[in-house]
């Protein structure tokens, strides 16, 4: 039976504060690590936080117990970066990066993830589907597709009194396959009703599995279920529920819509909602156009959570400038910031056949973005 999301509220845009940080700022605090089998290691806490939003991460950085599968699983290099920073935002409203640490997922590793993502009639612990006897590949991904593409799992830490470092929190994201593809390259669309009904089922088993691991049976799991773009997609999918097993809880509760799109500008003009924005992109452009005509594309895109518009990105390619070119071309690229997108977090990435030209940060309602000319 479809389970009724409620809506998520507003989740701010987040990153993550990886291993290398900025050369100012050396301090950093020794402390304990405690893991599951109760061995102890020493770790340095940085004392840097550049936002509110980023999570500091212990040193030496753990890698990912499943890395590398992702690269095999997901379509597009826009998804593989969205299933982690979209998995970032929902932990954000759960472990508070005032006091939580970040650590890559540490228990689900790759042989573990393999074998969930497996067809159940290949590996008994496989979580998609299984294929009748005698069915061919090619039928199964329209009868019975593969749902399950990847995992992704996130781990937040917090410290004792007595200066430990232990586990606090975790979070999983269930990455779906929207579109199914045969081997010929037959291409079948899965509905979102589907994605949502095998998704839930999917996240029950993989908290109940969690739950058997040691150590894990009183830690609250995050559950984020993403919706994976088609192969020749521009913009990455997104998140579109999320729910918690609380503190000793068998299964994920409390399912939440998350309402987040990505959306290229110029846009076509079927896209209502974004019609407005369209229209000042397309100014944007027409003024670009007016000081150098030479351009073979300006593209934005633009990050909508609850359908506000949080953040653009602007890819501006050129032709070779001289150096004193390129600076007058920044700077009224930067005016034109301001002008068009006042109150939207925005970066202009100027580039060349050359490779990076300049770069333009402004945050929302700045009036004096952040410019840095390469080379100069």
């Amino acid at each position: 039976m479809m389970r009724k999301l409620g809506v998520l509220p507003g989740l701010a845009a987040i990153l993550l504060l990886g291993g290398c940080l900025p050369s100012f700022g050396t301090e950093k605090e020794e402390v304990i690590q405690e893991n599951e089998e109760s061995v102890e290691e020493t770790v340095m806490i940085p004392d840097v936080r550049l936002k509110e939003e980023f999570y500091k991460t212990p040193i030496p950085f753990k890698k990912s117990a499943s890395r590398g599968l992702i690269v095999n699983n997901i379509y597009t290099k826009y998804d593989m970066q969205e299933a982690e920073e979209g998995l970032l935002r929902i932990s954000n409203q759960h472990f508070n990066p005032k006091n939580h640490y970040f650590q890559e997922g540490q228990h689900i590793d790759k042989g573990t993830a393999s074998a969930w993502l497996s067809r159940s009639s290949a590996n008994e612990a496989g979580l998609n589907p299984p294929i009748k006897e005698g069915m061919s590949e090619d039928t199964a991904s329209e009868v019975a597709p593969n749902y399950l593409a990847h995992i992704v799992e996130q781990n937040y830490l917090v410290m004792t009194d007595e200066k430990k470092v232990r586990l606090a929190g975790i979070s999983v994201g269930l990455a779906l396959n929207s579109t199914s593809y045969s081997r010929s390259g037959k291409a079948t669309k899965i509905t979102d009703e589907v994605l949502e009904q095998q998704g839930m089922k999917m996240a029950e088993e993989v908290v109940r599995r969690l739950r058997t691991q040691e150590g894990l049976s009183d830690i609250p799991i995050v559950v984020g279920l993403f919706k994976q773009e088609s192969r020749n997609s521009i913009v990455p999918g997104t998140y579109f529920a999320t729910a918690v097993a609380g503190k000793g809880q068998s299964a994920p509760t409390g399912w939440k819509k998350v309402i987040e799109k990505y959306v290229v500008f110029p846009a076509s003009s079927e896209t209502g909602a974004y019609r407005d924005m369209n229209t000042t992109f397309d100014n944007f452009k027409q003024d670009i156009d007016a000081y150098f005509p030479s351009f073979v594309n300006v593209i934005g895109t633009g990050f909508y959570k609850d359908s506000n518009l949080k953040s653009l990105e602007i890819e501006v390619p050129i032709q070779f400038f001289g150096t004193s070119e390129t600076i007058g071309f920044t700077q009224y690229m930067t005016t034109l910031v301001n002008k068009y997108f006042p109150n939207v977090h925005t970066e202009v990435s100027i580039t060349s056949v050359n490779g990076p030209e300049a770069l333009i940060v402004k945050e929302a309602g700045d009036a004096k973005p952040f410019v840095h000319i390469y080379g100069y």
